[in-house]
């Protein structure tokens, strides 16, 4: 099974996060990601087996043991990949405890051998792929107040023609 564990996003900054998105359809084209599937993630698994994914929600329990909640500030867009074809995404600010948090992660993972993207953390929620943003200004966008984020989760991601679908597998409560 394809995996990942992600900071789930409160509900308040979900439906915020979700308003941002639907404004951007009107100015970009791309396939946008479903409100339901808005996370931020901390260590992408790839294909992990039972017993990597035990070892995955063990190392969960370690990093986020005493861990408190992870303040959540939007600081923009960007995207990655060419212009015509990005990733488009909303940038979260570089909180200590939301760095801290996904080095822990990051860190168990290593310590039981378990395999994860290495790209440096750049704290991101991704709103489109494949989308073609205009140059200039994009109108008036209400982008997400400030929040705090309780719930980290070891996703199982499905795919289906229409794009993924998320399953948790295993959430740990910060604070």
């Amino acid at each position: 099974m394809r995996a990942f564990i992600a900071l789930e996003l409160p509900e308040a900054f979900a439906d915020e996060v979700a308003g941002l998105a639907r404004g951007l359809e009107a100015a970009c084209a791309g396939r946008f990601v479903s409100g339901e599937n808005h996370h931020l993630t901390l260590a992408f698994l790839g294909e992990v087996g039972e017993a990597e994914a035990r070892s995955a929600m063990a190392a969960l329990d370690a990093a986020c043991a005493g861990a408190g909640p992870v303040r959540l500030r939007a600081t923009g867009l960007g995207t990655f990949g060419r212009s015509r074809d990005a990733t488009l995404w909303l940038g979260i600010e570089k909180d200590p405890r939301l760095m801290d948090l996904a080095a822990r992660v990051r860190g168990e993972l290593s310590a039981r051998g378990l395999a994860y993207d290495e790209k440096d953390f750049l704290p991101h929620v991704t709103l489109a792929r494949r989308a073609r943003v205009p140059r200039g200004a994009l109108g008036d966008l209400a982008f997400p107040l400030p929040d705090e984020a309780t719930r980290v989760t070891l996703f199982r991601s499905i795919l289906d023609p229409d794009g993924a679908r998320y399953k948790p597998l295993y959430t740990v409560e910060l604070g």
